[in-house]
């Protein structure tokens, strides 16, 4: 996560984490034949395409190498070497910029083709964010290894065409809602809007928020000896 924007825990951390030595070249090779549009090995390495915001954001303390790719705003992928240790390392993604409240939107829909390593330790999830920053959304579509969503277990529910297992829990920034999916899912869609509603209405977790940031990416533990992650297709759509 006016003149002053207040960032994500994921960022805030990596200001505060020492400075990482990045390869400025290794990975790179792990993109597709054809040439990227644009790359970057840089800790936070950022671009624009076609209406989207891509991020390699490497913000965890003790990370390796990692290096992002993008053919265009919805197809790109990373190359990431972290080492077997414990801690988030980093959350390469795709941010689309939506700024409606809820009660405004018409619809919020996320479509994700993905290609993911069996090896590792790492989820697949959208990372929704009011515009204050005081409320996390994570979707897990899939997860791999030691990964665990933080808070306590609310018990299953199914909405927006996915079952999942709900748990809560506060960062000391903001409160955290994740909604891990009871099977692991390479693709689909995920409807997005009446998932926010449930946590809105039926659980009064929180009001009638603006919803800021739509992210969609990697949150990536571990990935020794470096291994691919692929965004196929990624889109987020709203009205």
């Amino acid at each position: 996560m006016a003149t002053r924007t207040r960032t994500p825990r994921r960022v805030v951390k990596a200001l505060l984490a020492p400075a990482l030595a990045l390869g400025a070249t290794v990975g790179l090779a792990s993109a597709p034949a054809s040439a990227a549009v644009w790359n970057s090995c840089e800790q936070y390495g950022n671009t624009g395409l076609n209406g989207y915001t891509l991020y390699n954001n490497i913000w965890g303390s003790g990370a390796g190498s990692q290096c992002f790719w993008a053919n265009s705003g919805t197809n790109w992928g990373v190359w990431a070497n972290h080492p077997n240790t414990g801690g988030i390392k980093s959350y390469p993604d795709s941010k689309k910029v939506i700024n409606k409240s809820i009660t405004s939107l018409g619809s919020l829909t996320g479509s994700y083709n993905v290609t993911v390593p069996s090896a590792g330790s790492y989820n697949t999830s959208y990372d929704i964010w009011d515009t204050d920053y005081d409320y996390e959304v994570m979707l897990w579509v899939n997860k791999t290894g030691a990964v665990g969503p933080l808070g306590t277990s609310q018990g299953t529910v199914t909405l927006g065409g996915h079952t999942w297992a709900v748990y809560k829990g506060n960062n000391t920034a903001n409160d955290v809602f994740s909604f891990v999916r009871t099977s692991n899912s390479t693709s689909g869609t995920v409807n997005i809007l009446p998932i926010l509603k449930w946590i809105k209405d039926t659980k009064g977790w929180f009001g009638n928020e603006t919803i800021g940031d739509v992210q969609f990416g990697f949150e990536i533990t571990s990935s020794s000896g470096g291994l691919d992650f692929r965004a196929n297709s990624a889109t987020v759509s709203s009205s």
